[in-house]
Protein backbone atom coordinates (compact mmCIF):
# COMPACT_ATOMS: atom_id res chain seq x y z
CA UNK A 1 0.00 0.00 0.00
CA UNK A 2 1.36 3.40 -1.04
CA UNK A 3 1.77 6.11 1.53
CA UNK A 4 0.23 9.54 0.99
CA UNK A 5 3.65 11.01 0.30
CA UNK A 6 4.44 8.29 -2.25
CA UNK A 7 1.12 8.85 -4.05
CA UNK A 8 1.70 12.60 -4.15
CA UNK A 9 5.20 12.06 -5.50
CA UNK A 10 3.79 9.74 -8.17
CA UNK A 11 1.22 12.30 -9.22
CA UNK A 12 3.92 14.98 -9.39
CA UNK A 13 6.19 12.73 -11.44
CA UNK A 14 3.31 11.88 -13.77
CA UNK A 15 2.51 15.56 -14.24
CA UNK A 16 6.13 16.35 -15.02
CA UNK A 17 6.27 13.47 -17.51
CA UNK A 18 3.15 14.69 -19.29
CA UNK A 19 4.52 18.22 -19.45
CA UNK A 20 7.81 16.92 -20.84
CA UNK A 21 6.03 14.78 -23.42
CA UNK A 22 3.89 17.72 -24.48
CA UNK A 23 6.95 19.94 -24.75
CA UNK A 24 8.67 17.34 -26.94
CA UNK A 25 5.64 17.07 -29.21
CA UNK A 26 5.37 20.83 -29.59
CA UNK A 27 9.10 21.18 -30.19
CA UNK A 28 9.20 18.26 -32.60
CA UNK A 29 8.72 20.21 -35.86
CA UNK A 30 11.26 22.82 -34.83
CA UNK A 31 13.77 20.12 -33.83
CA UNK A 32 13.34 18.51 -37.25
CA UNK A 33 13.68 21.85 -39.01
CA UNK A 34 10.06 21.72 -40.22
CA UNK A 35 7.93 24.76 -39.49
CA UNK A 36 4.33 25.46 -40.45
CA UNK A 37 3.91 27.30 -43.73
CA UNK A 38 2.78 30.47 -41.98
CA UNK A 39 5.91 30.51 -39.85
CA UNK A 40 8.05 30.29 -42.96
CA UNK A 41 6.17 33.13 -44.63
CA UNK A 42 5.08 30.80 -47.44
CA UNK A 43 1.57 31.93 -48.23
CA UNK A 44 -1.42 31.95 -45.94
CA UNK A 45 -1.09 28.83 -43.80
CA UNK A 46 -2.93 25.82 -45.22
CA UNK A 47 -4.54 27.73 -48.10
CA UNK A 48 -1.63 26.91 -50.42
CA UNK A 49 -1.32 30.46 -51.72
CA UNK A 50 1.73 32.56 -52.58
CA UNK A 51 2.43 35.90 -50.95
CA UNK A 52 3.04 38.91 -53.23
CA UNK A 53 6.69 39.20 -52.20
CA UNK A 54 7.34 35.59 -53.23
CA UNK A 55 5.85 36.30 -56.66
CA UNK A 56 7.85 39.51 -56.97
CA UNK A 57 11.09 37.71 -56.11
CA UNK A 58 10.37 34.97 -58.66
CA UNK A 59 9.50 37.59 -61.25
CA UNK A 60 12.73 39.49 -60.69
CA UNK A 61 14.76 36.34 -61.23
CA UNK A 62 12.69 35.27 -64.23
CA UNK A 63 12.64 38.57 -66.11
CA UNK A 64 16.29 39.15 -65.30
CA UNK A 65 15.93 42.60 -63.80
CA UNK A 66 14.51 44.34 -60.76
CA UNK A 67 11.62 46.45 -61.93
CA UNK A 68 9.40 48.69 -59.85
CA UNK A 69 6.77 48.29 -62.55
CA UNK A 70 6.67 44.54 -62.05
CA UNK A 71 6.27 44.93 -58.28
CA UNK A 72 3.45 47.46 -58.70
CA UNK A 73 1.70 45.22 -61.23
CA UNK A 74 1.81 42.20 -58.91
CA UNK A 75 0.63 44.30 -56.00
CA UNK A 76 -2.28 45.56 -58.10
CA UNK A 77 -3.22 41.97 -58.96
CA UNK A 78 -3.09 41.09 -55.26
CA UNK A 79 -5.32 44.04 -54.45
CA UNK A 80 -7.92 42.91 -56.98
CA UNK A 81 -7.87 39.14 -56.56
CA UNK A 82 -5.91 38.32 -53.39
CA UNK A 83 -3.11 35.75 -53.20
CA UNK A 84 -2.74 33.27 -56.09
CA UNK A 85 -2.54 29.56 -55.40
CA UNK A 86 -0.51 28.97 -58.54
CA UNK A 87 1.60 30.80 -61.08
CA UNK A 88 3.24 30.10 -64.44
CA UNK A 89 6.64 31.20 -65.70
CA UNK A 90 7.16 30.70 -69.42
CA UNK A 91 7.74 32.06 -72.88
CA UNK A 92 5.37 32.72 -75.73
CA UNK A 93 5.44 33.67 -79.38
CA UNK A 94 2.84 35.86 -81.03
CA UNK A 95 2.42 37.49 -84.37
CA UNK A 96 -0.21 39.91 -85.60
CA UNK A 97 -0.95 43.23 -87.18
CA UNK A 98 -4.56 43.46 -86.11
CA UNK A 99 -5.45 39.83 -85.40
CA UNK A 100 -3.21 36.84 -84.97
CA UNK A 101 -2.31 33.89 -82.80
CA UNK A 102 -0.33 33.34 -79.63
CA UNK A 103 1.49 30.21 -78.47
CA UNK A 104 3.29 29.65 -75.21
CA UNK A 105 4.73 27.09 -72.86
CA UNK A 106 6.00 27.21 -69.31
CA UNK A 107 6.00 25.68 -65.86
CA UNK A 108 3.08 25.79 -63.46
CA UNK A 109 4.09 26.18 -59.80
CA UNK A 110 1.71 25.15 -57.00
CA UNK A 111 2.05 24.41 -53.30
CA UNK A 112 0.15 21.15 -53.24
CA UNK A 113 0.74 19.64 -56.70
CA UNK A 114 4.33 20.69 -57.33
CA UNK A 115 5.46 21.74 -60.80
CA UNK A 116 3.84 20.85 -64.11
CA UNK A 117 4.64 21.65 -67.73
CA UNK A 118 1.78 23.55 -69.38
CA UNK A 119 1.06 24.97 -72.83
CA UNK A 120 -1.31 27.68 -74.01
CA UNK A 121 -2.58 29.07 -77.29
CA UNK A 122 -5.29 31.33 -78.58
CA UNK A 123 -6.20 34.16 -80.93
CA UNK A 124 -4.90 37.61 -80.11
CA UNK A 125 -6.08 41.08 -80.95
CA UNK A 126 -3.78 44.08 -80.86
CA UNK A 127 -0.42 45.18 -82.12
CA UNK A 128 1.61 42.11 -81.24
CA UNK A 129 4.31 42.45 -83.90
CA UNK A 130 7.71 41.84 -82.34
CA UNK A 131 6.32 39.84 -79.42
CA UNK A 132 8.13 36.63 -80.37
CA UNK A 133 10.05 35.08 -77.50
CA UNK A 134 8.49 37.29 -74.85
CA UNK A 135 8.71 36.05 -71.28
CA UNK A 136 5.42 35.79 -69.45
CA UNK A 137 4.30 35.36 -65.86
CA UNK A 138 0.74 34.24 -65.14
CA UNK A 139 -0.88 34.40 -61.72
CA UNK A 140 -3.66 31.87 -61.09
CA UNK A 141 -6.42 32.33 -58.54
CA UNK A 142 -8.93 29.80 -57.17
CA UNK A 143 -7.43 26.82 -58.98
CA UNK A 144 -9.05 23.76 -57.34
CA UNK A 145 -6.79 21.21 -59.09
CA UNK A 146 -4.28 21.18 -61.93
CA UNK A 147 -6.65 19.57 -64.45
CA UNK A 148 -9.09 22.46 -63.99
CA UNK A 149 -6.59 24.68 -65.83
CA UNK A 150 -6.95 22.72 -69.08
CA UNK A 151 -9.78 24.69 -70.63
CA UNK A 152 -10.58 27.92 -72.46
CA UNK A 153 -10.36 31.19 -70.52
CA UNK A 154 -12.18 34.26 -71.81
CA UNK A 155 -10.94 37.82 -71.39
CA UNK A 156 -12.26 39.80 -68.44
CA UNK A 157 -13.56 43.30 -69.08
CA UNK A 158 -11.82 46.15 -67.30
CA UNK A 159 -8.77 44.09 -66.38
CA UNK A 160 -6.13 45.93 -68.43
CA UNK A 161 -3.42 47.58 -66.37
CA UNK A 162 -0.09 49.00 -67.58
CA UNK A 163 2.72 50.41 -65.46
CA UNK A 164 6.50 50.66 -65.80
CA UNK A 165 6.71 48.62 -68.99
CA UNK A 166 4.60 45.72 -67.69
CA UNK A 167 1.06 44.98 -68.80
CA UNK A 168 -1.51 42.97 -66.87
CA UNK A 169 -4.85 41.63 -68.03
CA UNK A 170 -7.09 38.77 -66.91
CA UNK A 171 -9.02 35.83 -68.33
CA UNK A 172 -11.51 33.73 -66.43
CA UNK A 173 -13.40 30.43 -66.55
CA UNK A 174 -16.02 29.74 -63.90
CA UNK A 175 -14.37 30.87 -60.65
CA UNK A 176 -10.75 30.55 -61.85
CA UNK A 177 -8.89 33.73 -62.79
CA UNK A 178 -5.64 33.76 -64.79
CA UNK A 179 -3.68 37.02 -64.86
CA UNK A 180 -0.95 37.19 -67.54
CA UNK A 181 1.82 39.74 -66.87
CA UNK A 182 4.03 40.64 -69.83
CA UNK A 183 6.85 43.05 -70.49
CA UNK A 184 6.99 45.29 -73.54
CA UNK A 185 4.59 47.28 -75.70
CA UNK A 186 3.85 44.44 -78.11
CA UNK A 187 2.56 42.15 -75.40
CA UNK A 188 0.38 44.56 -73.46
CA UNK A 189 -2.99 44.31 -75.10
CA UNK A 190 -2.79 41.14 -77.16
CA UNK A 191 -5.04 39.23 -74.78
CA UNK A 192 -7.54 41.88 -73.74
CA UNK A 193 -10.02 40.59 -76.30
CA UNK A 194 -10.20 36.88 -76.97
CA UNK A 195 -9.23 33.87 -74.91
CA UNK A 196 -6.46 31.51 -73.90
CA UNK A 197 -6.66 27.73 -74.02
CA UNK A 198 -4.38 25.74 -71.72
CA UNK A 199 -3.34 22.16 -72.50
CA UNK A 200 -1.02 19.54 -71.03
CA UNK A 201 0.59 18.91 -74.45
CA UNK A 202 1.61 21.26 -77.30
CA UNK A 203 -0.82 21.82 -80.17
CA UNK A 204 -0.91 24.09 -83.22
CA UNK A 205 -4.68 24.57 -83.01
CA UNK A 206 -5.26 27.95 -81.30
CA UNK A 207 -9.01 27.33 -81.05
Amino acid sequence: MLSASSAAAGRQTSGVSRRRALAVLLAGPAMLGVLPAAAQGRGSGDSGTFQPQEIIDSGHQFFGSVSRGLALTIQEASRRWGEPNGYILGQEASGAIIGGVRYGEGTLFTRNAGQRKVFWQGPSLGFDVGGDGARTMMLIYNLPRVKALYRRFVGMDGSAYVVGGFGMSAVTAENIVVVPIRAGVGARFGINVGYLKFTDAPTWNPF
